[in-house]
C-alpha cells in the first residue's frame, strides 16, 4: 500500500507573530518558511503600511527592515491615500488597516496600533464585521486609547486614536483581560505591552478557551528578546479578588494549562523586539486534514515538517486520532497515520477549536457518535462551526445535533451515503469548512470494498487561499 507524502504549510499562527515582531524590531531580520496566504498578507500590509518593510527573497522567505517599535499612522514617507471633498488630503484622515477575513490580524494589530501614535481605521470583509472583539478594546480604552466602533458596538469597523498605552491609568498599573472568547486578546496585549512602558495583565473569567495559542506568543516575546514573567496566585490567596503582591509567585510559561485563568497574570517589561533569523515550523491544523485523510482513507498519509515539540494547540489532533482507533506513527519531523477502522469518542476541544470542522467530518467515517464539547465559541468564526458542519453533514446522511456548547455527530449505518445528483456542498465562506468536507469524498475502511467514493463540489473552492493556497494540489495526491 502506497503512502502519501505531504509536505506541511508553514504554521499561520506563528507566521502572523513572527512578522509583527520581525516588523517592530530595531535592525534587520531574515524569515523562512512563512505562510504566503490571504491572512498573513493582511498582516504585512498592515505593517508596511505603519513604515515596516519587506523585502521577499524567496517562497516564503522575506528581509524585515523593523521600525523599532515606533508604530506611527504617518510614517517617515507616508503619502495619504484618502482625499477630503474637494480633493484636498485631509491630514486627519485615519490610516487604512484592511484586515479582510483574518480575525488574528483584526486582535493582534488592533492592540499593537493601540500602542502607537495617529489614527488608525480598522476594517475588513466578509463575517468580519459581525466578529467580537469588544473586550479587547474595552482594555485598549482604559489604557488611553481612543475606540470609535463605526457601526455594531464591539466589531470592526473602528477607528482606533492611539496614544501608546499608559498603564498609570489603571489601579495598580494592572489591565485585565478575559479569554472566554479568545486568547487573541491577551496575545495583542503582550505583543504591544513592550511599545509602552510595559504592561502587567491579569486574566478574568473562569474559562480560557484556544489556550495553546497563548503559549505561541510567548515563545515568539522569548525568540525576539522581549522579558516576560508569568506569575501565578498562591493556593491560599486563590480567590477573586485584589490579593497582595507578595501572593504572587513566579511559574514557568512552557505547558501552562489553567482550570482558573484568573489565578494568572503576565509582566511584560518595556523593550524593543531584538532582529535575528527564524524558520516557522509546520502548521497542524494545516497538516490536520491530511493526517484524517490517512486514518479515513484507503491510503496512509505521511505528513512531512512537523515538530514533535511543538507548541500549537492542533498537535492535539493526534491523540483524538489515536482515540479514533486510528493507528499512528511519530517521527523526528513527520507523522504517519493509516488506515483504520473508526469509532466515535467524546473530546473536550475548547483548547484546539480550529481542528473541529476536521474531527466533524472525520466523525462522519466512525462508528458510533462523536461528541464535540466546550466549544460554544466557534459560532464567531469565519462562520458559525457548529450550525455549518451540521448543515452539511446532513447532506451525507449524518445526524447532527448542534447544543449551546457541544456538537454531535452520528453516521449513517453502513458508512456515509452518496449525496443527491447536482448536490453543492457549501463552505460558507470558511477556509476551514471546504478543506474539511474534502474528507468526505473518502473511500474508507467502512465504506463497501471497491467504493470509489464520492466527490464533493464544493460552492466556494478558493476561499482556501485565507490559510493553504495550495490545499487543492495536494489534495488531488490523496485523491488519486
Amino acid at each position: 500500500m502506497n503512502t502519501v507524502i505531504i509536505p506541511a504549510p508553514a504554521s499561520k499562527s506563528l507566521s502572523h507573530r513572527v512578522l509583527i515582531a520581525a516588523a517592530l524590531a530595531d535592525g534587520e531580520s531574515f524569515l523562512e518558511r512563512v505562510l504566503e496566504s490571504d491572512d498573513t498578507a493582511r498582516t504585512r500590509d498592515i505593517l508596511t503600511a505603519v513604515g515596516a518593510r519587506f523585502e521577499r527573497t524567496g517562497p516564503g522567505a522575506f528581509t524585515v527592515r523593523g521600525i523599532a517599535g515606533k508604530v506611527r499612522s504617518r510614517p517617515e514617507g507616508f503619502a495619504p491615500e484618502r482625499a477630503a471633498p474637494g480633493g484636498a488630503v485631509s491630514e486627519n484622515a485615519p490610516l487604512s488597516c484592511f484586515v479582510g477575513e483574518s480575525g488574528t490580524t483584526c486582535r493582534l494589530i488592533a492592540a499593537i496600533l493601540a500602542a502607537g501614535k495617529g489614527r488608525f481605521r480598522l476594517h475588513g470583509s466578509g463575517r468580519m464585521h459581525q466578529r467580537p472583539l469588544g473586550e479587547l478594546t474595552e482594555a485598549l480604552a482604559a489604557l488611553g486609547a481612543g475606540i470609535f466602533f463605526e457601526e455594531k458596538p464591539g466589531c470592526p469597523p473602528l477607528i482606533i486614536e492611539a496614544r501608546g498605552l499608559d498603564s498609570s491609568r489603571l489601579p495598580g498599573g494592572m489591565a485585565a483581560i478575559g479569554c472566554g472568547e479568545s486568547s487573541q486578546y491577551l496575545s495583542g496585549l503582550l505583543m504591544a505591552a513592550p511599545l509602552g512602558s510595559g504592561l502587567t495583565v491579569r486574566l478574568t473569567g473562569d474559562k480560557a478557551v484556544s489556550w495553546p495559542y497563548v503559549s505561541l506568543t510567548l515563545e515568539t516575546l522569548e525568540r525576539f528578546g522581549i522579558p516576560f514573567a508569568v506569575e501565578e496566585l498562591a493556593e491560599e490567596a486563590a480567590t477573586p479578588g485584589a490579593p497582595p503582591e507578595s501572593a504572587w509567585r513566579a511559574v514557568p510559561w512552557r505547558g501552562l494549562a489553567r482550570d482558573v485563568p484568573w489565578r494568572l497574570r503576565f509582566r511584560v517589561a518595556s523593550g524593543v523586539y531584538r532582529p535575528g533569523r527564524y524558520a516557522v515550523e509546520g502548521d497542524w491544523s494545516g497538516a490536520s486534514y491530511f493526517l484524517a485523510a490517512g486514518a479515513a482513507g484507503p491510503r496512509p498519509v505521511r505528513v512531512e515538517g512537523l515538530s514533535p515539540r511543538s507548541l500549537q494547540a492542533d498537535a492535539a489532533l493526534l491523540d483524538i486520532l489515536e482515540r479514533m482507533g486510528a493507528r499512528v506513527e511519530r517521527g523526528e519531523n513527520a507523522v504517519t497515520v493509516y488506515p483504520s477502522p473508526l469509532r466515535g469518542i467524546e473530546a473536550d476541544m475548547g483548547h484546539c477549536p480550529d481542528v473541529v470542522p476536521t474531527v466533524a467530518a472525520l466523525a462522519a467515517h466512525a462508528e458510533g457518535t462523536t461528541l464535540i464539547t466546550n466549544v460554544a465559541h466557534l459560532r464567531i468564526k469565519e462562520s458559525d462551526r457548529l450550525a455549518a458542519p451540521a448543515e452539511e453533514l446532513a447532506k451525507a446522511g449524518c445526524l447532527v445535533r448542534v447544543m449551546e456548547d457541544s456538537l454531535a455527530v452520528s453516521p449513517p449505518p453502513g458508512g456515509l451515503q452518496a449525496p443527491k445528483p447536482g448536490t453543492v456542498f457549501s463552505a460558507h465562506g470558511d477556509h476551514r469548512m471546504a478543506m474539511s468536507l474534502s474528507l468526505l469524498g473518502l473511500p474508507g475502511p467502512r465504506n463497501p470494498q471497491g467504493c470509489p467514493g464520492f466527490a464533493v463540489t464544493l460552492d466556494d473552492p478558493g476561499c482556501v487561499a485565507k490559510s493553504f493556497p495550495h490545499f487543492w494540489d495536494l489534495w488531488a495526491r490523496v485523491r488519486v
